[in-house]
């Protein structure tokens, strides 16, 4: 879809409803693990950029001019999908976001804030448990848990992804899915550890799975 021309492409621009001031909201996000990285406005001519071209552009309301993110900047947006909702009044934009940094404030994502304290942006459940690890890894607490694995090292570590996986296969053969489901998320998260602890990062995991889905 991104790359070909406008009139090829499967989002209606004569059908999306802009408002009075011919803008469409554009929420981006994260093609890997989901989080929202920003909310710009889109008018008929950026949308149309945006599928030529592969990455976004959008309307800047203070400027009355096109807005091409990343331009300055570098920071760039490689679009991977393009959705528009139920009542095509709202557009969906999936991207590649280029030095991981999508907010003027240099913070990943706009929506970076809570209670006045900046916090990183939800994702998605894996990637939010990842997080924890690592600030595990980077500031250890010897009542941790996962302090202790990672102490512990590849011998710790691995044996207990040995044993998550026997008991994912146990709880397979009995046929209890609440039993797999709370196996299956030990395995994930003994997982997780064992990538933080040889520092590959969650996202180099969605990645492959992403090439392998093609």
């Amino acid at each position: 879809m991104i790359g070909q021309q406008a009139q090829d492409s499967p989002i209606p621009l004569d059908q999306i409803h802009y408002n009075e001031a011919g803008l469409v909201p554009a929420i981006v996000q994260d093609y890997l693990d989901g989080t929202v990285l920003m909310m710009a406005w889109m008018n008929r001519e950026s949308l149309q950029k945006t599928i030529e071209t592969g990455e976004t552009w959008f309307w800047s309301r203070s400027r009355a001019e096109l807005w091409h993110k990343g331009a300055t900047s570098g920071h760039l947006q490689h679009v991977k999908a393009l959705r528009y909702d139920c009542d095509s009044d709202a557009l969906l934009v999936s991207v590649e976001q280029v030095g991981d940094v999508a907010c003027h404030t240099g913070e990943r994502s706009c929506f970076h804030q809570i209670d006045g304290a900046i916090a990183p942006p939800p994702a998605d459940t894996l990637s939010q448990v990842f997080e924890v690890i690592c600030d595990r890894r980077d500031h250890p607490n010897p009542d941790s848990y996962t302090c202790k694995l990672l102490a512990g090292g590849d011998n710790k570590i691995l044996k207990k992804i040995g044993e998550e996986a026997a008991e994912v296969v146990m709880a397979c053969k009995d046929d209890d899915p609440g039993a797999i489901a709370g196996e299956v998320a030990d395995l994930f998260y003994h997982t997780l550890v064992a990538l933080a602890h040889h520092n590959v990062d969650l996202r180099a995991v969605y990645q492959k799975l992403q090439e392998r889905r093609r």
